[in-house]
């Protein structure tokens, strides 16, 4: 297999990769064929893949662009991935140009294209840690030079709780992290789950077992079990619900209900589609 000059040195590039998968569902340059197989087995189970992650990154957006809206400026993400148009730091600065955003990601294929796009960008900064490992983040130099925790910050905890199983103790780790927000910080996460997915569950199921194939176990979770995130939180309307019907007026802005909702296709396709309401997404605030 050639190795194209983007891929980090170091890099096993016949292993599949959770970031770089995501980025093929996304319609992204930055996967190998390694990744696009395991994309397709997936989409054998669950052919609305790419749509459920278009509805997270419109979901992520008009999180983001509330965030703004209620005078964060700081921006804490876990388990970034790969920056693509539109990602955290360009909305964030877009709404609020004093904008500051942390990406964290524990991939070094995510780190290292990360840290080439932000290059020369002194609002931004790229951490290489594991969500499993919350200290190793909040005392990173990056963490500490860029962010003033003993003000808001919006954490997001976007489609990376599900790549967690109960051994790793997501739920602690949440409430670690919650405990080093000030108060007035906001949780914007969403998750994968069985529920609202358009197939049957033994369908879905498949999906999960790529996932696990690839050693990369993906966790389904009940509305209840994913609520329990948001513990210590309280979640501003409407709650935890699938992702097009959070906020769903905050991605159309001035273009009207005609406008796209920054993935690419028109807010109404996407709200249409079945698979774009499988899961959920929430935001919480810390008392």
């Amino acid at each position: 297999m050639e190795r194209p000059a983007w891929a980090p040195p170091g890099i096993d590039i016949s292993v599949p990769s959770v970031s770089r998968i995501y980025d093929y569902y996304l319609g992204g340059s930055h996967n190998f064929e390694v990744d696009r197989q395991a994309a397709r087995r997936a989409m054998e189970f669950i052919p609305g893949l790419p749509k459920i992650m278009q509805a997270n990154r419109a979901f992520m957006r008009r999180a983001v662009r509330y965030a703004a809206g209620e005078g964060i400026t700081q921006f804490l993400d876990i388990g970034s991935g790969i920056p693509t148009f539109g990602n955290v730091h360009e909305v964030a600065q877009a709404a609020t140009p004093q904008a500051r955003v942390v990406y964290v990601d524990h991939d070094p294929v995510a780190v290292a294209h990360s840290r080439a796009v932000l290059a020369g960008d002194d609002r931004t900064a790229v951490v290489g840690a594991d969500l499993r490992k919350p200290q190793s983040i909040l005392t990173s130099a990056e963490v500490s030079g860029l962010l003033d925790l003993s003000r808001p910050v919006a954490l997001l905890l976007v489609a990376v709780l599900h790549f967690l199983e109960d051994a790793d103790e997501p739920y602690a780790a949440v409430a670690e992290l919650r405990e080093a927000l000030a108060p007035g910080s906001l949780l914007v996460l969403t998750h994968a789950s069985f529920e609202g997915i358009p197939v049957p569950k033994e369908q879905a199921a498949g999906t999960v077992g790529v996932y696990r194939d690839i050693r990369n176990p993906l966790v389904m979770r009940t509305g209840e079990q994913v609520a329990r995130f948001f513990e210590g939180f309280e979640l501003v309307e409407p709650g935890l619900v699938a992702m097009p019907l959070w906020r769903p007026d905050g991605s159309r802005g001035a273009q009207g209900s005609h406008g796209t909702d920054g993935s690419g296709g028109p807010v109404g396709d996407l709200q249409e589609d079945p698979y774009a309401f499988s899961g959920f997404g929430g935001v919480g605030r810390k008392a």
